[in-house]
């Protein structure tokens, strides 16, 4: 069965984020279309985790500078929580600090709130088919924060994932090994790809060889 099989002929989506203009307007772009339908809204990352809880969403929206709770710490807790909700980003925020956080935290995807309407659409829809979609200008600060060799700056887990890799574990391998799903792996490969410079899982094994992961 292929990703696309897979993937909810309805996909139920929480928008999580502290301005309720934002909500609104999130809210009437997604009532628009026939295969998305918004289950729940939060304004904070505590109550975002309480309402996943409550609707179990096949996507979260999330922002992620809110007051209390922000985003990068509710997206952990559903992770750590296994609440079966994928976490896609959707935030103001382009720099590399902050993208590393949200993807290290489980994130599986990265937008930004400048993206075309059509874009955030297609980006909840290939997170139901199990894609991690990245802003283009997202990938190019993580791609600007790489200085080639050893100097690139990769998380733990990007480079527990790229050993892995490195050992000819398939993603799903990978995900039982670390105890994390396997769309999260995805996303700590997306990123750890832009990083290093590599398109494919063969150029991630041949750098992660030459540099000793």
């Amino acid at each position: 069965m292929t990703e696309a099989e897979r993937a909810p002929e309805t996909i139920r989506v929480v928008i999580v984020d502290d301005h309720a203009v934002i909500r609104a307007g999130l809210r009437q772009l997604l009532a628009g279309t026939p295969d998305i339908e918004v289950v729940g809204e939060a304004d904070n990352g505590a109550r975002a985790v309480e309402v996943v809880r409550e609707t179990a969403p096949h996507v979260v929206l999330m922002d992620l500078q809110m007051p209390g709770v922000d985003g990068v710490s509710a997206t952990r807790m559903i992770v750590e929580q296994r609440l079966g909700s994928d976490v896609l980003v959707l935030t103001s925020f382009s720099d590399t600090e902050r993208i590393v956080g949200a993807l290290d935290a489980g994130a599986v995807g990265y937008l930004l709130k400048d993206a075309d309407p059509d874009d955030v659409l297609s980006g909840i829809r290939a997170v139901s088919r199990g894609e991690s979609p990245i802003h283009p200008r997202a990938a190019r600060s993580l791609l600007g924060a790489r200085s080639g060799g050893r100097d690139v700056q990769l998380t733990a887990r990007e480079s527990e994932v790229l050993a892995l890799v490195r050992s000819g574990l398939a993603n799903k391998q990978i995900a039982r090994r670390l105890d994390i799903s396997e769309r999260t792996v995805k996303a700590h490969l997306t990123s750890a790809f832009a990083r290093i410079g590599v398109a494919d899982r063969t150029q991630a094994a041949l750098w992660a060889e030459r540099h000793g992961l």
